[in-house]
């Protein structure tokens, strides 16, 4: 019971964070019908900006989650304004493409930035440990899981109660009715873009604090398609839901199975629901008629 307890808690804990790359994924997909290969560069990009601004400037871990942030809405700006804009109306390849060769970009930026040397995230999220009865829980699994709902709780509200929420929902129910009623389509656009941005500014924060600051943060990024394909791509609700039951899934494998099936449980999941539920478990099915 008590390693059970424990796989619980780091599988709730990393499937927090793939919820919070994931939503970045849904958001951009769901608004524009971009499928972005680049979600993992956000991740490490995230990271590396927090950690330049507290190790190399010395600002409060606060205040350099602030800067991180600004810099991620900068960045997804100009994105999709620079390089997604003018792909409207090009074949998905293409613009899959496009996301794949932006992903190669980013990281080359940040490699030439930083170097390849792994470093180590200054500690600002609390450590230590906290006993319930016989099962020791980490202080810093627990803050990563109570951060990424407090992230996608703030996201919900935005959604459902922000004037902006609202007209990103319509843009992805109907684009040609969201235009007749006023609504600017390519502002909704960029504004997908940016908060994809600010979600995984967390996202690399947390996994950073975890694993420490290296390229291999943006490897955390390719189970990110288990998680949308499981909860469905166009699903808000369905990426938080598959977030979960991939950290679950790929820590209950880790910890009662050997061999490395944990590392390819998350694919095993996707081959298995696109046979079964191609459109996911929330996803909205849609019937073509030709």
């Amino acid at each position: 019971m008590t390693t059970f307890l424990q796989l619980t808690i780091t599988g709730l804990s990393n499937g927090a964070i793939l919820a919070l790359a994931a939503l970045g994924f849904a958001l951009i997909y769901k608004a524009t019908g971009v499928i972005n290969f680049a979600q993992g560069e956000f991740l490490l990009i995230g990271a590396y900006a927090i950690f330049a601004a507290v190790a190399s400037y010395g600002l409060h871990w606060s205040l350099a989650v602030l800067v991180a942030v600004v810099l991620a809405v900068i960045l997804g700006l100009l994105i999709e304004r620079s390089v997604l804009r003018p792909m409207i109306g090009e074949s998905a390849v293409a613009v899959i493409m496009v996301t794949i060769g932006l992903a190669a970009v980013l990281r080359a930026i940040v490699q030439i930035l930083f170097g390849t040397t792994p470093r180590r995230m200054p500690s600002f999220i609390p450590t230590g440990s906290v006993s319930v009865g016989d099962v020791t829980l980490p202080l810093e699994r627990l803050f990563a899981i109570g951060l990424a709902l407090i992230v996608m709780v703030a996201f919900s509200l935005f959604f459902t109660r922000s004037r902006y929420g609202i007209a990103m929902r319509a843009v992805a129910d109907d684009q040609q009715a969201a235009l007749t009623v006023g609504i600017s389509v390519r502002r909704v656009f960029a504004l997908a873009w940016a908060l994809a941005a600010v979600s995984a500014v967390v996202g690399g924060l947390l996994v950073a604090n975890i694993t420490g600051v290296s390229a291999g943060i943006a490897e955390f990024g390719l189970v990110v398609f288990p998680v949308v394909i499981l909860g469905g791509l166009d699903s808000i609700l369905g990426t938080i839901v598959g977030g979960f039951v991939i950290g679950l899934l790929v820590q209950y494998t880790a910890g009662y199975i050997s061999g490395g099936l944990s590392q390819v449980i998350p694919f095993i999941a996707l081959v298995v629901i696109l046979m079964v539920r191609p459109y996911g478990l929330f996803g909205e099915v849609r019937i073509e008629r030709v």
